[in-house]
This record gives C-alpha cells, sequence and structure tokens, in this order.
C-alpha cells in the first residue's frame, strides 16, 4: 500500500466529472490497489472520506469512514467503499454545518446538505450496496459524491462569509476539526 498524494483546488482533476468504474474492472489488481492506497491515504490525512479525483484518478470510486468517537455522529460510520455510487436525496430539509476538505487544505466554511438520503453503489467486491443516510453520514456522502462531479464544498456555500482558516476558528472557539 502507498500514500498518494492528495490534489488540491486549482488542479483540474479536481474539477472534472470522473468516470465510471466499468463493472469488470472492480476486482482488478489496479482498483483493488486504488481502494487500499486511498483507505490508507484517508487514515494518513486523518480524513473521514477521500474520492478518487483528489488522488489524481478520475473513477468514480470513494472511500468513507467515521471513528465511533467523532463526536460529529453518534456510532461512527464503518468503512465503506463506493463504487460508482448514486445518491437520492429524501426530502427537501438541509441542514447547513461545518465542512472541510483535504483538497483545499486549513480552511473550513457553513454547507447546505440534504438532511436525508438514499444511497446505491457497488461495493468493492463489485456487490450492490444501499445505505438510507442522514446527520453526519449523509453530509460525508454528499461531500465525496461532490468531488466525483468535479465539485467541492465551497460551491455549495451560500456565501463566502463563513469561509474561515481552522487554526483561526480554534483560536476564537469555532469547530475543532471538521473534513
Amino acid at each position: 500500500m502507498a500514500i498518494l498524494k492528495v490534489a488540491r483546488i486549482g488542479h483540474p482533476v479536481v474539477r472534472a466529472a470522473a468516470r465510471p468504474v466499468p463493472e469488470d474492472e472492480i476486482l482488478s489488481a489496479e482498483v483493488q490497489r486504488l481502494i487500499d492506497d486511498m483507505i490508507e491515504t484517508m487514515h494518513d490525512y486523518d480524513g473521514i472520506g477521500l474520492a478518487a479525483p483528489q488522488v489524481h484518478v478520475g473513477r468514480r470510486l470513494a472511500v468513507i469512514e467515521v471513528p465511533a468517537s467523532d463526536e460529529r455522529t453518534e456510532d461512527g460510520v464503518p468503512l465503506i467503499v463506493l463504487v460508482n455510487p448514486v445518491v437520492t436525496p429524501e426530502g427537501e430539509e438541509k441542514i447547513v454545518g461545518w465542512e472541510g476538505c483535504l483538497s483545499i487544505p486549513g480552511l473550513r466554511g457553513q454547507v447546505p446538505r440534504f438532511a436525508r438520503l438514499s444511497l446505491s453503489a457497488q461495493d468493492r467486491q463489485g456487490r450492490p450496496y444501499t445505505a438510507e443516510a442522514s446527520g453526519f453520514f449523509a453530509r460525508v456522502v454528499q461531500h465525496e459524491c461532490d468531488h466525483l462531479d468535479g465539485r467541492v464544498y465551497v460551491d455549495r456555500m451560500k456565501g463566502m462569509a463563513s469561509l474561515s482558516f481552522l487554526d483561526e476558528l480554534e483560536r476564537h472557539d469555532g469547530p475543532e476539526r471538521e473534513g
């Protein structure tokens, strides 16, 4: 396994829509190695999600894992691999919350996201994966799937007034760590 370089905004791969992973390639050594490297990279960067475009690979693939100790979620989110995910909002309710991104290091902003959604994808073995997500899990899924469409959280912000450097937020009683 290897720790991959994370692309930052400004690099074209971050703003490009990712291509689907062909079903017959999911179990290939190349895709399985990419998944392992993405998981290791996410952990090394202390992230809770990582999309393939963030590591310079334009494929519809993301990994998510939120530790149970994370105060933003009740039970955490066990490691999931999403291949070709599709998100369907459940209702119109949106919740505004802080987000950060490994591709936009050091910054945080307030982002509205759907409160609930249905998720369908394939897992790393190519099997169907479905989930109903709400709260912070729904936020993370939407954040990572945005990367697959060439979007980042600042594109979803209602304005730039909340965009802040993390160290300044921490110094002035803002969120301790987001994203």
